[in-house]
């Protein structure tokens, strides 16, 4: 082969290639963007419209259809889906994999724009599910009693010092209480003097306005005239003339009552027992999570010494901070590959028995590991748990190459050859089969196309990752391997020859290059003779139990292939006994995270007040906080932040707690802390709950039920009989509905025929009830750079009780008042809390979490129940969330696996040129499922999106033994040896090179399936399911694949 000739003859070449690939690799290492995860994008957009005051049914009819019909229709769109509550309309879209997000935002946009909603409605928020885009850190400013200040303080000192910091895109402060100026109406002094509120909001928004003059030119000046009008305060505005119609001069003073306060609070939070602000800190897209994390905490102790000197009592604290996980995890995965790397140089030293020859293999694990990651950063991919676990993967594969062609180049100087021919016949001879055994690895990732939902994000980086470490050790096992082998044993003559180079300078570069191999080619050997008298006595004990092995191997190989039917028929029956353990194994889509944190969102009965909601929480709050072990208790009442990152809603009756445990990270901990609470919470009354940890992989909940139909009233009560069969069901907790509960509404009804008489349009009387009780913002004032609002509405002694809202003054005749009373009756009612629609038809909702069993069990449980369950026409149901989500990732890993096992065959067939010869290879694919299910089943592992990845990657690794044991076959039957003679060497002469290659993996990954430190429940069902696997096969091939040969191939 022209390459390895290439690396023999030109040694200090090589040496610069691989020195060149060792320093690119450093530097793209320190310039690699780090994160948890791979960049995981969601295919779905959440259309949010707020519309205040507003009742669920008229949600639905007025913000949510509309909203349905104008953006259900773009492309891609695969399902829609709708919340309506009051005050609020939440539409969410769900695309096909694969749709560019950015492109479908753009679209749906522009429907929205060409969309009319009632006019006292906000402008649609579009928000997008994108972990990527929840805060980095999130910090809690608290001890100044004054909120308006403290708020204050958040957004003008701890706000403009986070945004100066590099790599923050952008700082979000909620919390506190926001500044507004207040003009409270007098109702009766309006009445008396025949003014309405309307003529109060012209007033103030034609008084407040500085408008430009021009220009006025005296001698040789020439100025800018501005008139200056603007209000600076709530005294400036006390004078303005609201009317002077009737020869009198009325002022808004002699109406209104103005001061300074606050907005409504529409949310409050808490740390520790405080009242407190939230500061979330958001960074610039493809920065480093960890270094922008770092530059935000490297500012926050001087910040917080800084505001002490506003207010002594001030603390600023991080309430979560991502780059704390990522680092946890980041190097606990770098430990497990250094360990693995560690055991799989112990194993090679145990086999080849010199640490002369260990060590030129160990070269070639650090300049493939090095080089990797120059390819990662030159294809965008980050240092995440997935990139980093498919390089910790790799590191025992790594290897196989290396050894396979170095123990090819030792057989052939045991056979007299000298060292460069050995190198090069030795390196030859297997060239074809290293290659193979490569492609065959790669060439699995290659279906990843196929693959759809969250599988497909996360595979991505760890299957380039993988690609990228093999293709290095290719290149270094064809090269590295081959130069250093025929100058590690050469003779001086041949050595010196190779690597003398031309006379005079032109020959300069390459005798230091020689120069600096022999210096640590003197090193080395040094060292290796020290290590070799230590390890002498191992060593001799090793070799002297494999000799037995290999004894036995003899004549258990010679045993098969005498009774081959026998043992290929045994085989089949064991592979069919190990079927039967795949009903018992669990489903679930993707093992939860311990971060060591986790939420409880709290719900009250729709209707029930911030300030109530509040304190309840309170109590939760101070249980939390005295539990052992917790570190941090952050509580935040009006909203909850939905999983996966899209803001929460604003509702007066929810509240979510974050809780935050100390370390070490422990599921066992966080599940206690969790029961603790659960068994507090079931003490109280009209509170429904739920409990979840951050999620990454899906925004959806374990479980959702979907009963469709149009009857709310019929909807609710199908739901509450299925949550009733629910609570039987072993395994399931925070059942909840979304009938449950009503929310209480004042329906005002008008005399439309009385409203005809006086003149007046239903439209002007509504919007003068919405001024009077929530207010309308007249006009602003600017101080500095922010906009405080100027809010008018009834003072408060007006707007306290129905009958007050019956009192309401909403026409003026002359001085005679009209009140509400006179044109409308008001009736209390119970309405729905929540109507939710699925593709355009109403649903009923019901969520669950899971706690001790898999979905798959769960969900076929919950079907059961569904089916007893008497649908009326025209009702049925669907079983979603988490479960749909898991049936759509298996069924393309399930055509991915099989694309998998194709393209390894299509690559064996060309490289063997052989149709037959590559089915007999395949034949340990079968193999390696007996030990993978015997693994999962023994250690309780659910098959899951990680699992199955392993099985890919399984696939492509177990077929590597068979092909260096086939290879070598053919290679003697084509020198005249007989097909059994032949196969019986072949075994004799490749089961140590197998040996060590399966050794090298498995204990390479031994760390990685341990199972320890943070984001350990990614990478231990990957590592058990290819331990077990390719253990499992490796045994069964060194005796069945022969065997199987022998049968199929009908030559002697």
């Amino acid at each position: 082969m022209k390459l390895i000739d290439f690396a023999i003859r030109r040694p200090v070449s090589v040496f610069i290639f691989a020195v060149a690939a060792i320093v690119f690799g450093t530097v793209a290492f320190q310039n690699l963007a780090t994160d948890l995860l791979p960049d995981i994008t969601y295919p779905s957009l959440t259309v949010r419209t707020i519309y205040e005051g507003t009742a669920p049914a008229e949600i639905e009819n007025l913000i949510s259809r509309p909203v349905e019909n104008a953006v259900g229709v773009v492309n891609n769109v695969v399902r829609v889906v709708s919340s309506s509550r009051a005050g609020v309309g939440e539409v969410t879209l769900e695309f096909a994999w694969g749709t560019n997000m950015d492109l479908a935002a753009l679209d749906v946009r522009e429907r929205l724009d060409l969309l009319r909603l009632p006019a006292d409605a906000e402008r649609p928020l579009l928000l997008r599910f994108d972990p990527s885009l929840d805060p980095i850190v999130r910090l809690g400013l608290y001890g100044e009693d004054d909120l308006v200040r403290l708020r204050l303080i958040g957004e003008e000192q701890v706000k403009r010092a986070l945004e100066r910091v590099e790599g923050v895109a952008a700082v979000v402060v909620v919390g506190g209480l926001e500044e507004e100026i207040q003009v409270e109406l007098d109702e009766r002094q309006l009445a008396n003097l025949g003014l309405d509120a309307n003529r109060v909001l012209e007033r103030l928004a034609q008084e407040n306005i500085n408008v430009t003059g021009g220009r006025l030119k005296e001698g040789q000046t020439e100025f800018l005239v501005r008139t200056i009008n603007e209000f600076v305060g709530p005294e400036d505005m006390l004078p303005i003339v609201i009317d002077a119609s009737r020869g009198a001069i009325v002022r808004l003073q002699d109406v209104a009552t103005v001061r300074r306060g606050h907005k409504d609070r529409k949310l409050i939070s808490r740390i520790n027992g405080h009242e407190s602000v939230e500061v979330a800190i958001y960074k610039e897209g493809g920065t480093n999570t960890v270094q922008v994390s770092d530059r935000v905490t490297a500012v926050l102790a001087p910040l917080e010494e800084r505001l002490r000197k506003l207010e002594p009592n001030l603390h600023l604290i991080v309430i979560t901070d991502q780059a704390r996980y990522i680092r946890q995890s980041v190097s606990e995965v770098l430990r497990t590959a250094v360990w693995g790397g560690g055991l799989a140089i112990l194993v090679l030293f145990l086999f080849l028995g010199s640490w002369k020859t260990t060590s030129i293999i160990g070269i070639a694990i650090p300049i493939s590991v090095v080089a990797t990651f120059f390819l990662m950063y030159m294809f965008g991919v980050s240092l995440n748990i997935m990139s980093l676990g498919g390089l910790t993967l790799g590191v025992g594969l790594l290897v196989d190459n290396s050894i396979v062609v170095l123990e090819a180049i030792q057989r052939k100087r045991d056979q007299g050859l000298d060292d460069v021919s050995a190198a090069k016949q030795g390196a030859g001879s297997v060239s074809r089969a290293v290659i193979a055994s490569t492609l065959t690895t790669i060439c699995v990732f290659v279906p990843i196309v196929f693959v759809e939902g969250v599988a497909g994000q996360l595979f991505g980086d760890q299957a380039l990752t993988v690609t990228f470490s093999l293709i290095v050790s290719l290149i270094v096992a064809l090269t590295v391997i081959p130069m250093l082998a025929s100058r590690r044993f050469g003779k001086s003559g041949a050595n010196v020859e190779a690597g003398s180079g031309p006379p005079g300078l032109a020959g300069l570069p390459q005798r230091i290059g020689s120069a600096i191999a022999k210096a640590v080619k003197f090193v080395v050997v040094g060292m290796a003779r020290v290590l070799g008298m230590l390890t002498a006595p191992p060593l001799n004990l090793f070799h002297f139990l494999f000799s037995i092995v290999e004894r036995g191997y003899d004549r258990l190989l010679a045993t098969v292939l005498t009774w081959r039917w026998t043992a290929v028929l045994s085989a089949f029956a064991l592979l069919a006994a190990s079927l039967t353990l795949f009903p018992l194994l669990g489903k679930e889509l993707v093992p939860e995270l311990v971060q060591g944190e986790f939420y409880v969102d709290l719900e009250l009965p729709p209707g029930t007040h911030l300030d109530v909601t509040q304190r309840r929480l309170e109590v939760i709050e101070r249980y939390a906080a005295a539990l052992d072990g917790v570190v941090t208790v952050y509580g935040i009442a009006g909203t909850s932040n939905k999983q996966g990152g899209v803001a929460g809603e604003p509702r007066e009756n929810v509240a979510q707690l974050t809780v935050t445990v100390a370390p070490p990270l422990s599921r066992e901990r966080e599940d206690l802390l969790m029961r603790k609470i659960r068994t507090r919470l079931d003490l109280e009354e009209d509170l429904d709950y739920r409990f979840s940890r951050p999620s990454y992989f899906s925004f959806r909940t374990p479980i959702e039920v979907e009963i469709r139909g149009y009857n709310l009233k019929l909807l609710e009560r199908l739901s509450t009989e299925l949550v009733r069969r629910m609570e039987t069901i072993e395994g399931l907790t925070d059942i909840d509905a979304s009938t449950e509960g009503g929310n209480p509404e004042l329906q005002i009804r008008f005399d439309r025929e009385r409203l005809a008489q006086l003149g007046l349009g239903l439209a002007d009387i509504a919007a003068t009830v919405r001024t009077k009780l929530q207010g309308t913002v007249a006009t602003e004032i600017q101080r500095e750079d922010r906009q405080i609002d100027i809010r008018v509405r009834a003072a408060e002694q007006y707007r306290n009780s129905v009958q007050d809202l019956l009192q309401l003054t909403v026409h003026q005749l002359g001085k005679t008042a009209i009140p509400l009373s006179a044109v409308a009756t008001v009736e209390e009612i119970e309405g729905p809390a929540e109507i939710r629609r699925s593709e355009g038809e109403r649903v009923a909702v019901v969520t669950a979490n899971l706690a001790g069993r898999d979905l798959g069990a769960v969900s076929a449980e919950i079907a059961a129940a569904l089916e007893s369950i008497r649908m009326p026409p025209g009702y049925d149901w669907t079983i979603g969330g988490q479960r749909q989500e898991m049936e759509t990732s298996f069924r393309s890993m399930r055509l991915a696996i099989l694309l998998a096992v194709f393209m390894v065959y299509l690559v064996m067939a060309s490289q063997f040129e052989s149709l037959l010869h590559p089915l007999v290879i395949l034949f340990s694919v079968p193999l390696a499922l007996i030990g993978l299910l015997a693994t999962l089943w023994l250690f309780d592992i659910t098959i899951s999106i990680v699992v199955l990845i392993g099985t890919i990657l399984l696939a492509g690794i177990v077929v590597n033994n068979a092909i260096i044991l086939i290879d070598y076959t053919n290679q003697l039957r084509r020198r005249g040896a007989a097909k059994i003679d032949a196969l019986k060497q072949a075994g004799r002469v490749r089961l140590r090179p197998i040996l060590m290659t399966t050794a090298t993996t498995v204990l390479g990954l031994l760390p990685m399936a341990i199972g320890l430190g943070a984001g350990n429940e990614l990478r231990r069902p990957m590592a058990l399911t290819v331990i077990g696997g390719l253990t499992a096969s490796t045994a069964l091939t060194l005796l069945l694949i022969p065997a199987v040969y022998a049968i199929l191939d009908r030559g002697e």
